[in-house]
């Protein structure tokens, strides 16, 4: 019977700690066998110990059972138009989607019940041999949250895409069926809603920043389990997720897993601060690092998705990189910030307003800009339409252009570039006093880099065979004189390091060149 064992279990765990504690003196072990009444007299009782009360910890117990209600799951069924796998962003080890278990997985049965074939191989060719397979059904869990008494629930744009059935199951176990108002996938985030409600327990969006060392409580449905509760802080914020075009995800150190994408993070008001999006991880499972997508950013995108089932974003028109110390160096910057133009976009907004190739924008409306990506998001949060002011640094000086911005999806896809013909007569190359061994280009502008010398600057920044080398400080290089006279200038004018525009692959970028004297 169950008591039986029970209770011989005790004995023997009793017993058992009797004899370990003997092995170091005699008394722990008579206290064990049967004692004797002299000795029973002289025992005495073991002191209760009584711990002070904690009253310093963290307790998330109110606010859970306040905001639980309204975080959800969301089940999907669909059939499969992309492999899983693809989904992933930023490389193998940021996870956006179902991870690859091993055999012995704890969690790979349970996962094998939505229809994912996790296991080993099952490579992009979906069959054995790499065969193309047709797609197959599948079913798939995510996490949401209310942000209307009427329904609207926002979640990730992975979560639902391909989906053809949507249900929302509710903290109480209730289910419905949701229809998609819309999805962003350079976001990650969709909206779908559920009709015949009006009193629907709802969260709303955090107004304020939160900070980085603030306490945040996720909840979720991980591996389909649903209505789990952790709890971490903002280990920091403005995190570039490589392969996202609008990055600044908050990075988050509560445990975030699989099936907690599209659920919410909440501040200590009950306020939702970030969508949890992405998980960093090598194994699949929560390593302590995960990424959501800020409250800001939400409220803007869930906003156009409710009004219009899509989103517009402006449109400035220009390549862009950041400015590193030796890029601001070369251009007589004092900080290594903005966004360098590489090259405008032909009949773009910024084209036409006049923005050039080399131009540092350093701010947008009096607003100061970072880098390049925070150039993107703060275009990108401005509607199509709007007249913005740029602050740009050219040659030396600051000065205002008024862009009206275009509407992103509009842009036009780049013009494929002229073939033209080689030159009959090419030049034999030539070395220059930067380590640079250069040769006019027979197949278009500029110089050809034909070698590098490995001890010079040149080869320290990057510089390597087979770039084209097409400005230097801003000025068009089609001869190795015209390289010299250019270096010259940079060192007439007092500076120590070349603004290079250079080219690789098709892809163009400024580089800070130092320009002391080399090998010639």
């Amino acid at each position: 019977m169950p008591s039986t064992k029970f209770n011989a279990r005790r004995w023997l765990g009793a017993s058992a700690l009797a004899i370990l504690a003997g092995i170091g003196g005699g008394t722990a072990f008579v206290a064990a066998t049967a004692p004797s009444t002299a000795q029973t007299a002289t025992l005495l009782p073991a002191a209760q110990i009584t711990p002070p009360a904690v009253t310093n910890a963290p307790n998330f117990a109110d606010l859970v059972e306040a905001v639980k209600p309204a975080v959800v799951s969301i089940i999907v069924e669909g059939g499969e138009k992309d492999n899983p796998r693809q989904l992933q962003r930023g490389g193998p080890q940021f996870r956006f989607n179902f991870p690859d278990l091993p055999d012995d997985h704890p969690f790979k049965d349970f996962m094998d019940q939505f229809g994912q074939q996790f296991g080993q191989g099952g490579g992009q060719g979906g069959g054995q041999g790499g065969q193309q397979q047709p797609p197959r059904k599948f079913m798939a869990a995510g996490s949401g949250f209310a942000i209307s008494a009427d329904g609207y629930i926002v979640t990730n744009n992975h979560v639902v895409e391909n989906a053809d059935k949507v249900t929302v199951v509710f903290d109480d176990g209730k289910e419905m069926t949701a229809k998609v108002v819309g999805t962003d996938a350079k976001t990650d985030l969709a909206v779908v809603k559920v009709e015949g409600v009006t009193d629907l327990p709802f969260v709303k969006l955090a107004e304020n920043e939160i900070r980085v060392g603030e306490w945040v409580v996720a909840v979720g449905n991980p591996f389909g389990l649903g209505g789990t509760v952790t709890a971490g802080i903002v280990s920091a914020r403005g995190r570039d997720i490589a392969g996202s075009a609008y990055g600044d995800f908050l990075q988050i150190d509560a445990a975030v897993n699989t099936g907690n994408s599209g659920g919410p993070d909440f501040n200590m008001q009950g306020e939702v601060v970030g969508v949890n999006t992405a998980i960093f991880s090598p194994n699949g499972g929560n390593v302590g690092i995960a990424f959501a997508i800020p409250a800001s950013v939400v409220k803007q995108v869930t906003t156009q998705l409710i009004e219009n089932g899509t989103v517009t974003r402006g449109f400035l028109g220009v390549g862009i990189q950041d400015v590193s110390r030796d890029i601001a160096d070369s251009v007589g910057l004092k900080d290594a910030a903005g966004a360098l133009v590489t090259e405008p976009t032909k009949d773009s907004p910024a084209d036409k307003a006049g923005v050039k190739s080399g131009d540092v924008i350093t701010a947008v409306d009096g607003k100061s800009v970072s880098n390049a990506l925070d150039l993107s998001r703060t275009i990108a949060g401005k509607n199509p339409g709007t007249a913005v002011e740029l602050s740009v640094w050219r040659d030396g000086k600051e000065q205002k252009i008024s862009v009206t911005l275009g509407k992103l999806d509009e842009a036009a896809a780049p013009s494929e570039e002229q073939q033209q013909a080689p030159a009959e007569e090419p030049a034999a190359p030539a070395p220059t006093s930067v380590g640079l061994t250069l040769v006019p280009n027979s197949g278009g502008e500029g110089l050809l880099i034909q070698d590098v010398d490995p001890n010079s600057a040149a080869a320290e920044k990057g510089f390597a065979v087979g770039d084209t080398i097409l400005e230097v400080n801003n000025q068009p290089v089609s001869s190795v004189a015209d390289f010299e006279k250019a270096v010259q200038g940079v060192k007439d004018a007092g500076r120590s390091t070349a603004l290079v525009k250079a080219q690789r692959d098709g892809n163009t970028r400024f580089i800070g060149l130092p320009i002391t004297e080399g090998k010639s």
